[in-house]
């Protein structure tokens, strides 16, 4: 990465009042929401392409959070892609009832899912439904780079489901030789049997070994769990090292793991948890069954969080005494881990005390 780049996806989230610049519709249930940043701002909200921001609203006296990723190239005004999900808190908002000059709460762009668009080389991505909304920004920008060449697959249930299809052509269009794009449909037959299904783990190999190069220097993936799962299994199958493979995921629609205490003697029902965020320290008793973001922001309410599924990494810290128990983790790289981060609203506190370090 860049030093640009790496400044960019250290930075503290903060929000700001955005308003609407446009709400364009893409599918029936998916559309690009785009926001107007002053100048005065223009720095802080400077994003790598793949980077992602978090959309904070109050219901009902009820503070909700969500996480999008950001579909613009990198230098372009801040736009985000929206699919709604059924009965959704904020996408049915976003993409049905905001219209331009409303005001959103929107948080300085933030994640390590990011590509350095400089770079060039080969890049493969790999994505389902809505996670096409970061591939788009990554592979406008890597393609930016005359000496880059990105390969795009891309999975829907049908032709009218596909997010961004005019903008996916159009970039064909502009680079021929350099991008491919392979649509994959689900729910609705192709001329080729091989994109005619989903893109699991048996189509993905025959792709992968018959029509796509695997010679490349970065993958991008980002799409529902299993998926991901398959993508990565058969990526290790064919060789291709575990550092170049990039991975966002939106959404796990599993339960989470038991944990296990293994040989391990709990003492007391609670731990004392001390927690550091800009540079102001609170210690708080937290139960050895809760998870630490839920029970400090009772009395720490301005803790960095979002989807609090272990997915965006929003609510990364470190560990920097004691011990904790992660229950899942999607969203930290295993060096990261190695380093004592943890997703707090995924962590449990083991030992009596523990010291977490969010400005770490």
């Amino acid at each position: 990465m860049s030093a640009g780049a790496t400044q960019v996806a250290e930075a503290r989230t903060t929000f700001h009042p955005l308003a609407v610049a446009a709400v364009e519709r893409l599918t029936d249930d998916a559309a690009a929401v785009s926001f107007v940043v002053p100048p005065e701002l223009a720095e802080a909200y400077a994003f790598a392409p793949g980077q992602a921001v978090v959309l904070r609203r109050t219901i009902e006296g009820v503070e909700h959070r969500r996480h999008y990723s950001i579909c613009a190239p990198a230098g372009a005004p801040l736009r985000i892609g929206v699919r709604e999900v059924p009965d959704g808190l904020f996408s049915r908002w976003l993409v049905h009832d905001l219209r331009p000059g409303d005001l959103v709460e929107v948080a300085t762009p933030t994640g390590s899912f990011h590509a350095d668009p400089e770079e060039g080389g080969r890049h493969l991505c790999i994505a389902a439904g809505s996670g096409i909304t970061p591939m788009l920004s990554i592979a406008t920008s890597v393609l930016a780079t005359p000496s880059s060449q990105v390969t795009l697959l891309y999975g829907n249930r049908t032709t009218s489901t596909v997010m961004f299809a005019d903008e996916l052509s159009d970039l064909k269009n502009v680079h021929p030789a350099r991008f491919e794009l392979v649509h994959v449909l689900s729910r609705e037959p192709r001329d080729v049997e091989l994109f005619t299904g989903r893109l699991d783990a048996e189509r993905l190999r025959r792709i992968l070994t018959t029509l796509v190069p695997i010679d490349v220097d970065h993958v991008w993936l980002c799409g529902p769990f299993a998926m991901l799962a398959d993508a990565r299994a058969v990526l290790g199958e064919l060789g291709i090292p575990a550092d170049r493979v990039h991975v966002e995921l939106f959404y796990v629609d599993e339960p989470p793991p038991p944990v296990h205490h293994a040989d391990r003697v709990v003492e007391g029902i609670t731990s004392e948890v001390a927690v550091m965020l800009d540079g102001r320290l609170t210690t708080t008793a937290v139960p050895r069954d809760r998870r630490i973001l839920d029970a400090v922001q009772e009395v720490r309410s301005d803790l960095p969080f979002a989807c609090k599924g272990g997915v965006c990494g929003t609510c990364r810290a470190r560990v920097v005494e004691g011990e904790v128990e992660m229950v899942r983790n999607y969203a930290l790289e295993p060096d990261e881990v190695e380093r004592g981060f943890v997703l707090t609203c995924q962590s449990l506190p083991v030992s009596d005390r523990v010291g977490v370090d969010f400005d770490a």
